[in-house]
Order: structure tokens, then C-alpha cells, then sequence
């Protein structure tokens, strides 16, 4: 299983924000560590995800990534104004969407280079799932496709749980200490949801 951990600034006992994810993917395949420049992009740019293509952003933040070698995503990063991202595979009763979209690992790294913050980074995942939904192949060797969960946080001691399923989501905002796995865990406390959840 994948699992994804995170201790806001105020709960750790050095007061730093302590984040940490480890990474299940498929044996033999690389998972390389890559930094990119942050860089400015044309007005009309688009941008070739793992399966899809949508307009680029006018400027992308520097990012450091761990992306499995085949995907334009990423399973986990951080960026240059602190904000960090892990991301794991859930599954529900209602089946991802037949035609591609963005994976779950496109969104992480889209959210990584679109925003300067958790709350932010919340709100471009949403929008992205919104107007270009999420699915497609996520397996290396095999046929494996699943909805996501991320663990967002920052360095201005902000952290949500967010939790999705097809174009919908709910998120939850971290109190102190907050994990993730491979497993729906949000039930009451929903601090924010999409419009038809």
C-alpha cells in the first residue's frame, strides 16, 4: 500500500512541518527524481499530460518531483514556495471514467506548478477535475485505473486531506497529525466539496 503523512508545524516537536510519503508502484519501474525550473509559457500554450492535452498556465512554480518514468506526473513533490503534495489510488463503487482524463499524477504535478499554497493547490485540483475529469491507465505492466486522494500541505503550517471520485471531491482540513492510504477516510469532517457531491 501507499501511504502518505503529514505533521502541521504546530504539532511537531521541532516545529517544522514533517511530510513523507512512500510509493508502491510496480517492481522495475523507475521512479526518477527531477527538478524543473520554474518558467514563463505563450498566452495560447497547450501542455501534453500522460493521455490528454489542456492549455498551459502562463508561468509554472520550480518543482521537485518523483515521476515514474512513463507519466508526465508525478507521485509525489514539493515546490519552491514550500508547498508539498502526495497522492494515493482509492477506490469506490462507481467506476472511473471510460474516456482518458488526467491522472491522478498529472493533477499532483499540475497542482504543483499552478499554486504557492495548500489552499490554492486545493482549488486548481478541483478546477482541472472539473473541466477535464480524471482517468486513464495508471499501471506499469498491467491495466490499473483508480480515482485519488492527495495529502496537501505548506509551510505556512496549512494541510487538507482531499479525497475524489470521478469529477467530484470532498476535503478536510488537518488539525494536527493526518494520514492517508489507499482507502476513503473522510466521513463528517467535510470542510469543502464540489457542487454536486
Amino acid at each position: 500500500m501507499c501511504d502518505t503523512l503529514v505533521a502541521r508545524a504546530s504539532h511537531s516537536a521541532n516545529g517544522a512541518l514533517l511530510f513523507a510519503k512512500n510509493s508502491d508502484r510496480d517492481a522495475n519501474e523507475a521512479q526518477g527524481l527531477e527538478f524543473h525550473a520554474d518558467q514563463d509559457h505563450p498566452e495560447d500554450a497547450s501542455l501534453a499530460c500522460t493521455y490528454i492535452t489542456i492549455p498551459q498556465a502562463r508561468h509554472t512554480n520550480a518543482v521537485l518531483i518523483s515521476r515514474p518514468y512513463w507519466m508526465w506526473g508525478a507521485e509525489m513533490g514539493a515546490n519552491e514556495y514550500g508547498l508539498v503534495i502526495g497522492n494515493e489510488a482509492v477506490f469506490a463503487k462507481l467506476k472511473p471514467e471510460v474516456r482518458p482524463g488526467l491522472i491522478g499524477m498529472d493533477l499532483l504535478r499540475l497542482a504543483l506548478e499552478r499554486a504557492a499554497s495548500a489552499d490554492e493547490a486545493l482549488d486548481v485540483i478541483a478546477d482541472l477535475l472539473s473541466k477535464h475529469g480524471q482517468g486513464g491507465n495508471c499501471g506499469h505492466k498491467a491495466h490499473f485505473e483508480y480515482h485519488n486522494a492527495f495529502l496537501i500541505a505548506d509551510t505556512s503550517d496549512t494541510a487538507w486531506v482531499m479525497e475524489t471520485v470521478g469529477r467530484d471531491w470532498v476535503a478536510e482540513r488537518v488539525e494536527n497529525i493526518r494520514s492517508i492510504s489507499n482507502i476513503y477516510s473522510i466521513s463528517t469532517g467535510i470542510d469543502k466539496a464540489s457542487a454536486d457531491i
